[in-house]
């Protein structure tokens, strides 16, 4: 029986205990030397101090030791609090001083960062260092597991227990913590299973960094059906084509923007992906010129989910991804796909009154796989799961058919004399140009319309910030294109693999002359 997620560890290690759990580029690891390493971890972890429900935050990219202190917190009870270590040291200060972790655990690469942090970390009691020596004033990883009891810790936790507090990307503010159960997490396993297509025998290949949930939630997928999970320390386009090949991936896992660099990888064509049967892509919608170029060097393997770190809820499956279908059929790849099994969504208004179809308003999803809520934030919570739906902030509609289409996130409309604007169509209709590689669009103050349109552009050729805007008038309303293009070499992005937007207003925000 699978209560919590430690159980499926348990599962595995008697049923496969031979087959690979982990494959870490030449390291190969099995899941009876999982669970036993994992064990050891939890119990030396008990050691020092740390109970039931005790925080244990994470600072490291995507390694080994990282997804052991995941899996010892799901066999022993503890909360792991993961830190994005792209942030800046203030801002990793202000999560760990939000989550009290009893003991932090860091990549010997961001020593200098925890030894700036420590003097305003008074609720740390230890600190454990892997992947290179460690100071004076911490403890070694491999030591920590050295003194652990092979049975584990004497403690498990129950379904209903918090398992991680993985924060959320800030850009509307602090990040918050968005806290979720063994239970929710069992659901989101199922979910990911279930809408992919996951089973015993395949081969998921998993890059995005683990503190977010894209790869986290993928990953649960795989273990709980006792799949092979290839992982990668970080992204290079180059090595994710050659370990396809290499290891015979089956499923792999990419934003939008990881499948436009991978299909720029030279000799992409002639790798051996013949194995690969599904690319799960997340964070945005697929261009169809881009959708077009993957479908023309995959095949049929594309898939869409679309959720957040607060929980799961649409699939856009690979027989519906039809570029050169029925007009109906090519719409539906501008939607997110249509709502899981077991996943409930409807649009409401500002006043919570449900919208008919094909009529926008703010997307709500009621689902098993939601978050307890978030960490030290009550009334947040409260705002988020009202009448236990949770308010996505995104703005959508769906169709008659159930497909549902992203039109904004909330804080992202741009409304101009007047008028609503969604960003994500004007994107759309600029990334039909053949000029534009990539693309997104910002609100910009204007002292007569409020807002005007702002388009920051990646060119693949040369084209015109007029010609662009010539361009949009033939694939939108005038009122709607931008008043204003900016060429960038590169759009910032989020570890999520979406577009950082708070940047861009921050770096692209400021009014032309012309326009104030």
């Amino acid at each position: 029986m699978i209560d919590t997620i430690g159980d499926i560890w348990r599962n595995n290690a008697w049923k496969f205990p031979a087959e690979e759990a982990w494959v870490l580029g030449k390291t190969r690891i099995t899941y009876a030397e999982h669970f036993g390493r994992c064990q050891r971890i939890a119990s030396g972890i008990h050691k020092l101090g740390v109970r039931l429900q005790d925080r244990v935050a994470v600072l490291s990219q995507n390694t080994r030791e990282f997804m052991e202190l995941y899996t010892a917190a799901e066999l022993s009870g503890y909360i792991v609090a993961t830190v994005n270590w792209r942030l800046a040291v203030p801002e990793m200060l202000w999560i760990l001083t939000d989550s009290l972790p009893k003991v932090l655990c860091f990549e010997a690469q961001y020593t200098d960062a925890v030894d700036r942090m420590r003097g305003e970390l008074p609720h740390v009691e230890n600190y454990i260092c892997f992947g290179g020596p460690a100071p004076d004033w911490a403890l070694s990883y491999e030591e920590v597991v050295a003194t652990g009891d092979a049975k584990g810790a004497p403690q498990r936790p129950e379904p209903d227990d918090l398992l991680h507090i993985i924060y959320t990307s800030g850009t509307t503010g602090r990040p918050k913590g968005v806290m979720h159960s063994h239970r929710a997490e069992i659901a989101v396993a199922q979910l990911m299973a279930t809408e992919i297509g996951v089973l015993v025998n395949d081969r998921m290949q998993l890059v995005m960094p683990v503190f977010h949930v894209g790869s986290r939630f993928l990953q649960l997928g795989a273990h709980l059906r006792g799949a092979t999970v290839v992982f990668h320390y970080s992204f290079d386009a180059a090595e994710i084509v050659a370990t396809m090949a290499r290891e015979r991936i089956t499923i792999s896992h990419l934003a939008p923007t990881l499948v436009h660099a991978v299909l720029g990888v030279p000799g992409v064509r002639e790798a051996d992906t013949s194995t690969l049967h599904t690319i799960c892509y997340a964070a945005a919608p697929m261009p169809v010129p881009l959708l077009r170029r993957g479908l023309d060097v995959f095949g049929p393997v594309f898939l869409q989910l679309y959720g957040m770190t607060e929980g799961g809820g649409t699939t856009l499956h690979k027989r519906q991804h039809q570029p050169d279908g029925t007009p109906e059929q090519v719409k539906r790849l501008g939607s997110i796909g249509q709502a899981a099994p077991n996943v409930e969504l409807r649009i409401f208004d500002d006043e919570g009154n449900e919208m008919p179809p094909n009529t926008p308003g703010e997307i709500a999803t009621r689902t098993a796989t939601h978050m307890t809520g978030y960490w030290n934030r009550s009334a947040a919570t409260i705002e988020a799961l009202r009448g236990g739906w949770y308010r996505t902030g995104d703005l959508g509609y769906v169709d008659e058919q159930g497909f549902v289409y992203l039109v904004d996130r909330k804080k992202d409309m741009i409304i101009s004399g007047g008028e609503n604007i969604y960003s994500r169509e004007v994107e759309e209709a600029l990334a039909t140009h053949p000029s534009v590689d990539e693309c997104a669009v910002i609100g910009v103050k204007h002292n007569y319309w409020g807002e005007t349109v702002r388009a920051i552009v990646v060119r693949k050729g040369e084209v015109t910030p007029d010609e662009l805007i010539a361009h949009c008038k033939t694939q939108i309303a005038g009122y709607k294109k931008p008043k204003s293009v900016v060429f960038v070499d590169a759009l910032p992005k989020l570890p999520s693999g979406k577009i950082d937007k708070q940047a861009l207003r921050v770096d692209h925000a400021d009014p032309d002359p012309e326009e104030a």
